[in-house]
């Protein structure tokens, strides 16, 4: 038996296995994710680990995890875990991969839509009671079917979403085949799927909104710091793009005051990317799966590298 945390509960039953294989299951009991206090101090005693994306497994942390064998990651992206210091304790991380793809993909694609088509200061309009007609120059959007559809990371969402972009007729590039800044001038939209990692922080920065098209539209369900939020914000005020739908930010939540809340033609959502039933019930199993293996002195079946 294992004393296993995890820090936070998920949906599904998936999490009843741990316990039914004979572990001591600590689940975190908040919505909100644990301290990093907390989450050392739980932390201490654990032999397995289930975090999300929000706990940060860092060296501090895995100095106080004397016992720790075994870590799953409740997500497919792993930029909240040191890996390399994991490997150097023989710890094996595994993530979730290929299942949340088309959920992700799913809202990608809705984002486009509802920043194309003015979605949502459109509702805002008939929620406050303005709306007073049908008004010819009222919400006018741009053209999604026929467009240049920009994908940055050509992995499994990318190519989703490339599939999803074939039913609107729109060309699709990306950057397995075209360079970033030549994406950038020749799209309509640009869909940012690539990883967090040192090379991607912030690669949409000034330079690249300054290459796009003033008509364009950035949708990011990646991660936040992919972005530089602060010339995001100074390029929808200056009108150099024409809007952004952001599934992500830097940090989350941005704080209430956030100055880029206040940019015109935004539309941000709280990562719910892979917020479908089938999805993240999908995740537990897996996550539990990979848990269990590496608890068993087996390889786990979905492990990161």
């Amino acid at each position: 038996m294992a004393h296993v945390f995890v820090t936070r509960d998920l949906p599904g039953t998936a999490l009843d296995r741990l316990a039914a294989a004979g572990h001591d299951v600590d689940v975190w009991p908040d919505a909100l994710p644990p301290s990093p206090e907390a989450l050392r101090e739980h932390g201490r005693t654990a032999e397995g680990l289930l975090c999300l994306l929000t706990e940060r497994i860092d060296t501090t942390f895995l100095d106080l995890a004397p016992n720790l064998r075994a870590i799953a990651n409740f997500a497919v992206g792993v930029d909240n875990i040191d890996l390399d210091a994991c490997a150097a304790r023989r710890i094996p991380v595994g993530n979730t991969p290929g299942v949340l793809t088309d959920a992700t993909a799913d809202l990608a694609f809705a984002l486009l839509l509802a920043a194309a088509r003015q979605l949502a200061p459109a509702h805002a309009a008939v929620a406050r009671g303005a709306w007073g007609t049908w008004d010819p120059s009222g919400f006018l959007g741009a053209d999604v079917h026929g467009a240049t559809l920009g994908i940055v990371g050509w992995g499994r969402i990318g190519q989703a979403v490339a599939r999803r972009a074939s039913g609107f007729d729109m060309t699709v590039l990306h950057t397995r085949e075209t360079a970033l800044h030549d994406l950038l001038a020749a799209s309509d939209f640009v869909s940012l799927h690539t990883p967090l990692t040192p090379q991607t922080h912030h690669l949409i920065d000034a330079a690249a909104l300054a290459a796009m098209k003033e008509t364009a539209i950035l949708v990011n369900t990646a991660r936040g710091p992919i972005v530089d939020q602060r010339a995001l914000g100074d390029a929808l005020r200056s009108g150099a793009i024409a809007g952004a739908a952001l599934d992500v930010t830097d940090p989350e939540p941005p704080a209430p005051d956030d100055p880029l809340l206040s940019a015109p033609n935004l539309l941000v959502v709280p990562h719910i990317g892979s917020a479908t039933r089938t999805a993240r019930e999908r995740m537990a199993a897996m996550a539990v799966d990979n848990l269990l293996a590496g608890l068993a002195g087996e390889p786990m079946p979905y492990p990161v590298g």
